[in-house]
């Protein structure tokens, strides 16, 4: 389920140029005297009526401290104040006012927060990590990372995935001296985990096992959780140290944790066009 918040205005269309070219908001919808708008997962509108509401606060929270300052310089004639450290709620932040006179918040949470990423900012700025903090995961958040994983598309829905958590240090230690300079991140984490595929349940064990490791890599990510694709596991050798039957597929061993560095800037890519072939 979503919501939308709705606020009254007598100024529709100068709003319209207001949230679209100064805060890049998309108009999510136009109705016939309503426009709603999308910044992130953040829905709002207005609606033209005869009375304003402009007691409402319109908070936008940002991934970097440095889109915070961005946006300042953008609204400089028009903020209230400049950015600054908020102690109490742990935020960085400052404020304007929009054609209305409307407040607006613009923010950076200082520590991660995690379950508000929207379909396409997931996809688009999923990274690999590298570099963890030294805090362990929760259970709850492993479990409904597991959760959502088990939803991955498989072959007849034949399911033939499975998971395999690994703390032991001596064993995270062993896999990094086993596979060398690619494997180093699974020793800068609190955990690891072998995604696997069981050749029994699905003849496409490979395709099965592969698509529920980027859903696990996905659901993560969502949960402010990083992971990096550590290829050409499948040894004998891994297997026997795992304790997973030889016959079954190791997709990878991804570590798992909370990034150091918790945003990654995108990277360059060609236009969409270039992914096409005629």
């Amino acid at each position: 389920m979503s919501g939308i918040l709705f606020l009254k205005t007598r100024k529709l269309q100068e709003l319209k140029e207001f949230y679209v070219n100064k805060l890049s908001c998309d108009i999510w919808l136009e109705q016939v005297d309503c426009i709603i708008f999308r910044h992130g997962n953040f829905i709002f509108g207005f609606c033209e009526r005869d009375v304003a509401e402009i007691e409402a606060m319109l908070t936008f929270f940002y991934d970097t401290r440095e889109n915070v300052d961005k946006m300042y310089n953008a609204l400089k004639p028009i903020a209230i104040s400049s950015p600054v450290e908020n102690d109490k709620y742990n935020i960085y932040q400052f404020f304007a006012n929009d054609p209305e006179g409307r407040t607006i918040e613009f923010q950076y949470f200082n520590k991660p927060v995690i379950n508000y990423l929207h379909g396409d900012q997931l996809l688009m700025s999923r990274r690999s990590i590298r570099q963890f903090t030294n805090e362990n995961i929760p259970d709850k958040t492993l479990q409904t990372i597991v959760e959502l994983s088990r939803y991955a598309p498989t072959a007849h829905n034949s399911q033939p995935y499975y998971f395999k958590y690994i703390y032991d240090r001596d064993t995270l230690d062993w896999l990094v001296d086993f596979k060398g300079r690619n494997a180093r991140p699974i020793g800068r984490a609190r955990m690891a985990v072998a995604i696997c595929a069981d050749p029994e349940i699905s003849e496409r064990y490979i395709q099965d096992g592969c698509i529920a490791a980027y859903h696990f890599m996905l659901a993560a990510w969502f949960h402010g959780l990083g992971t990096c694709w550590i290829a050409d596991m499948d040894k004998d050798e891994v297997k026997n140290k795992l304790s997973i039957p030889q016959n079954h597929y190791l997709v990878t061993v991804t570590p798992l944790g909370f990034p150091q560095e918790h945003t990654v800037d995108i990277p360059e890519r060609n236009e969409w066009k270039e992914f096409v072939k005629e």
